[in-house]
């Protein structure tokens, strides 16, 4: 039976584009009270504007996830406002595709791991006793099907979303118990700014030629706001990459010898 999420607050990281914007707008056509969070307030404003003009209710507030001080101050202006949080979309993340040897330490390592792990953890840690005290809530973490199945080119991506897979699992066998749901989304290969912002180089365009079926960012989002309605532990999107992430699992070592082949015709040493 699915959950009705008219009036439900639902709280997105990195609303301002991708799957948080246009989960932002699915959510407020369901009836959702949405609080938008990411570091660009202009785009954040424009959002909650338009699902103002059709009626819905929506907040933007400002937030670098790098800082606790400020998601401290974003969990605690969502309260003020809304008395409480139903839902939690993390969503906020940045991608790198590149040999490993070509990765900046500062950007594609530590700040990488900061935003799409270490973040999700602290935004979901600030949210949570709100939750548990209301003993009802329902926390989604985006992570990827790189979370999944470790590719060459996505070495630090990889990390974080293993991480992210890791943590997700653990909280759900530690909350469930007192009614808060958390569900992990493992999208693939997906139209949104993750993707445009890629540098264009060789190992890039030939995955592209072998992947070369992309889903729309609504289509995540849609099933996003589905797995809102219809709790579950995990979702992999589209769903044959479940068929490619069990066939990793049950014969590693052919997958090892598809992926040196791959990385030795495309890996050109400088």
């Amino acid at each position: 039976m699915a959950n009705s999420l008219h009036g439900k607050v639902v709280l997105i990281t990195g609303a301002s584009s991708g799957f948080g914007e246009d989960a932002a707008r699915l959510f407020a056509k369901e009836g959702c009270k949405v609080i938008l969070a990411a570091r660009r307030l202009e785009r954040l404003q424009a959002l909650a504007e338009e699902i103002q003009h059709m009626g819905g209710d929506a907040v933007a507030i400002p937030v670098d996830i790098n800082e606790r001080a400020e998601i401290k101050i974003m969990v605690q202006t969502a309260l003020d406002i809304y008395k409480q949080i139903d839902i939690l979309f993390n969503n906020a993340g940045f991608g790198a595709m590149d040999w490993f040897e070509n990765l900046q330490p500062q950007r594609h390592m530590e700040t990488l791991v900061r935003v799409n792990l270490t973040g999700t953890m602290l935004v979901t840690r600030t949210v949570l006793p709100d939750m548990l005290r209301r003993r009802s809530g329902h926390i989604i973490n985006m992570a990827s099907v790189a979370g999944l199945i470790a590719s060459p080119l996505l070495t630090t991506y990889s990390a974080s979303k293993y991480g992210v897979r890791a943590f997700t699992d653990a909280l759900r066998r530690e909350v469930a118990p007192f009614g808060i749901k958390v569900s992990g989304i493992y999208p693939g290969p997906a139209e949104t700014e993750f993707g445009t912002h890629l540098e264009k180089h060789r190992p890039r365009e030939k995955i592209n030629s072998i992947i070369n079926l992309r889903m729309t960012s609504e289509f995540v989002a849609r099933r996003v706001v589905d797995v809102a309605k219809h709790p579950r532990r995990s979702l992999v999107i589209p769903w044959w990459f479940r068929v490619v992430t069990t066939f990793d699992t049950l014969f590693p070592v052919i997958v090892d010898w598809i992926l040196y082949a791959f990385a030795k015709r495309t890996h050109t040493l400088g």
